[in-house]
């Protein structure tokens, strides 16, 4: 890939160099070859930039006017998510073409061109793949899936059916989507239970990224819905008609029951719980091993933005230190025993003539 189609497709300004010039891949700044691209966010940096043997060079406009000869300069205003998106577009290698021979696809199946499916792959009836979609090794896509153009499926995940999938969605290995939910119904008399119909489906938007091994569960009569570029680590589990809302975070090992909403931009730390029917406001942070009461709804209303919050139930993290700091004080106060307790009775009689 030339820099000039790298800058056709993200933007930036070319200030030095030529736009055919080849780039290779990404790079360190202490590691970079000729044909390979850094980035740069600061002066110091900069200076370490040029003086490195990167070829090309993305950094913010203004930071540096005179450039070594031989170097590209690219200008851009967010340097680094400027380099991420490079990054991304210069991995997007040739794919193999087809289906491997010991895949398993009927024939009702739709393939979009440019699909690929690799070797030991299963696909159910009525599948279908927009266009350059891959299925690694082992994935197994059940009946009338829909998987949108540009997602990659990697080796042993499985999709069960009636799932839907949007553009550019990445789904990582040994992840489950569309999962029975865990809703039983008790009988009161026996004490026996009875799954409540697991019949919703699974949506899943455009540019989402789902982790190694976590779980997502279909709605029950509805659907659940994980919206635009949410991004879910390893080893998360999100549960049935849950509702997660665009630009969310969630990180690993974090636990989200059913029937829980998140809002937009919200981001949710490492082995966060999350109880039923519970509602996470827009731009929220909980903190790593925060927790949600079912039911409950956390906001920011009234607090600055960037507050973290933490503890169970979660609350602002000032709040929670200021709490176990008078915990921790309480805790060095001298316990009085009963038996030092009845002496200074005694004593007080005694001082009072009885």
């Amino acid at each position: 890939m030339t820099l000039g189609e790298l800058i056709d497709a993200l933007g930036g300004r070319l200030v030095q160099g030529d736009p055919k010039w080849e780039v290779s891949g990404i790079s360190t700044i202490e590691r970079a070859r000729t044909f390979e691209l850094v980035f740069a966010e600061s002066a110091a940096a900069v200076k370490e930039a040029v003086a490195c043997r990167a070829g090309m060079i993305v950094m913010e406009p203004g930071v540096a006017q005179d450039f070594p000869r031989g170097k590209c300069i690219i200008e851009a205003d967010q340097p680094r998510l400027w380099f991420a998106r490079a990054a991304k577009l210069l991995a997007e290698h040739p794919l193999d073409v087809g289906i491997h021979a010991t895949a398993q696809v009927p024939t009702d199946v739709m393939l979009a061109p440019g699909v690929v499916i690799g070797p030991g792959a299963v696909v159910g009836s009525h599948a279908r793949f927009d266009v350059r979609t891959r299925i690694d090794a082992g994935a197994v896509i059940g009946e009338g899936v829909v998987i949108g153009a540009h997602c990659h499926i990697y080796p042993r995940a499985v999709i069960y059916p009636g799932t839907i999938l949007g553009d550019r969605v990445v789904v990582h290995a040994g992840a489950v989507l569309g999962a029975d939910g865990f809703g039983y119904v008790r009988d009161s008399k026996t004490g026996t239970y009875t799954q409540f119909p697991q019949q919703g489906t699974l949506v899943i938007e455009d540019d989402v990224e789902i982790g190694a091994n976590s779980t997502i569960d279909r709605g029950a009569l509805q659907e659940t819905r994980i919206r635009r570029g949410t991004k879910i680590d390893n080893l998360v589990h999100v549960g049935h008609n849950c509702d997660i809302g665009e630009d969310v975070i969630v990180v690993a090992l974090t636990g989200i029951s059913g029937s829980s909403t998140v809002g937009k931009g919200a981001v949710i730390a490492g082995q966060v719980g999350i109880g039923d029917h519970a509602h996470v406001g827009p731009g929220v942070i909980l903190g790593g091993q925060a927790g949600v009461l079912s039911g409950s709804t956390v906001t920011n209303e009234g607090l600055r933005p960037g507050t973290v919050l933490w503890g169970t139930p979660a609350r602002p993290l000032k709040q929670v230190l200021r709490e176990q700091v008078t915990l921790a004080r309480l805790a060095r106060r001298p316990v009085k025993t009963q038996h030092e307790t009845q002496d200074k009775t005694q004593d007080d009689k005694t001082q009072d003539g009885e």
